[in-house]
């Protein structure tokens, strides 16, 4: 009686764990599953407002404008200069109902240009509007709802000049309002900087295919072929934190340079080494080579730091608080990071001598990871989508 109570409570205490386990894997499925689908859609929106008028440059990627109000005619999956100036009156005024700013009132925005412009994951139309606003002071607020209503991962990527007083923040379904004053405390501006970081690390599916391609094997036997023994917590946690730490200071080295315009790269070259960085690590763990997990998060981590700094160059750094705007979105970037390994690491402990870690997790998701990074790597190549 007593070994078959403690068989029931084994497999009972087991289901749970595996229960949780999946649950994690939910959470983490919530991050990385547009990654399987499309690149996060943004548009790159910047306004200088000086008094009661107002100048805005707004780039919306060709792609985005292509599925909500269609601009290839003759369908032959290009869009030509010609297709795209037969569409303007229509592209600027859907775009321009998607757009409101007031200053003690509605600005009225009229559209005065079109272009084209070469970014480095493919051609945005480059709208231009000007406006004037019932007031030359005050608050400035924006509501913002490009594309929301056919794809909530669109983020809307805002760079504002409010009066000489430089304003950045990245516009979504749940903030999609906002609003800004001329003069903004340092604190809101740090505040405003971290959760742009945080937000940053969460839609950065490569960086989270990266950090978790690290992690999967740091719940089993470091330095053996073998993946069925596991090692203790401390152990586990030590060997986290110096790959956790390794990846920290190496994306902040460069993302500080970069950001500052030290040392730049070329962004197709930074984004194909991020998705073969993906590639070597889920290599690595489908060979059983545990070593040296700490090295290549910092080698790696330099490379990524470029891929961080892209968003926060076209963000804009407030040249009167640049250094506290770049500790502030490194600092949630960091904070986005530990919710990850938070949410991950106690869990994949937990169901560690499982063969459904061993197995399923393990090496079922390396080799996920593998192929999606090869999709992505093929894709920046070639200029060939895989992901459709």
């Amino acid at each position: 009686m007593r070994n078959w109570w403690l068989h029931w409570t084994q497999w009972m205490r087991s289901a749970c764990t595996i229960r949780a386990f999946f649950l994690g894997l939910g959470l983490c499925s919530v991050l990385l599953g547009p990654a399987l689908a499309h690149k996060s859609s943004d548009s790159y929106l910047t306004l200088k407002v000086s008094g009661d008028t107002v100048a805005a440059q707004w780039d919306i990627f060709l792609p985005d404008i292509q599925f909500a109000i269609g601009l290839d005619e003759n369908s032959d999956d290009q869009i030509s200069w010609g297709e795209l100036q037969k569409k303007q009156l229509e592209l600027q005024a859907w775009a321009n109902s998607r757009l409101n700013v007031s200053r003690g009132g509605v600005c009225a925005l009229q559209p005065t240009g079109l272009q084209v412009d070469e970014h480095t994951d493919g051609n945005y139309a480059v709208l231009y509007f000007d406006g004037k606003c019932p007031a030359a002071e005050g608050p400035f607020s924006i509501q913002y709802s490009l594309l929301f209503d056919i794809d909530t991962q669109h983020r809307g990527l805002l760079n504002l000049d409010l009066d000489g007083t430089k304003h950045s923040a990245v516009l979504g379904p749940q903030n999609a309002s906002q609003q800004f004053t001329a003069l903004a405390s340092s604190g809101v501006q740090f505040l405003q900087y971290v959760t742009e970081g945080i937000w940053h690390i969460w839609i950065g599916f490569d960086h989270i295919l990266f950090l978790l391609c690290l992690l999967l094997p740091a719940v089993l036997a470091q330095g053996s072929s073998k993946t069925n023994h596991a090692p203790d917590l401390k152990r586990v946690a030590m060997g986290v934190l110096g790959i956790v730490s390794a990846f920290t200071l190496a994306h902040s080295i460069t993302l500080s340079l970069a950001a500052l315009e030290i040392l730049e790269l070329p962004s197709r070259w930074v984004e194909s080494a991020i998705a073969g960085s993906v590639i070597y690590v889920a290599a690595k763990n489908l060979s059983n080579s545990f070593e040296g997990r700490w090295q290549t998060a910092f080698l790696f981590g330099l490379i990524h730091g470029f891929g961080f700094a892209s968003v926060l160059t076209a963000l804009g750094l407030p040249t009167q608080s640049l250094a506290l705007s770049l500790v502030g979105f490194n600092v949630g970037v960091e904070l986005g990071q530990l919710v990850i390994v938070g949410t991950f690491l106690p869990l994949a402990f937990l169901v560690r001598k499982s063969k459904f870690y061993q197995v399923v997790v393990f090496r079922g998701g390396s080799w996920i990871a593998l192929f999606v990074a090869l999709g992505w790597f093929i894709e920046l190549a070639s200029q060939v989508s895989v992901f459709l």
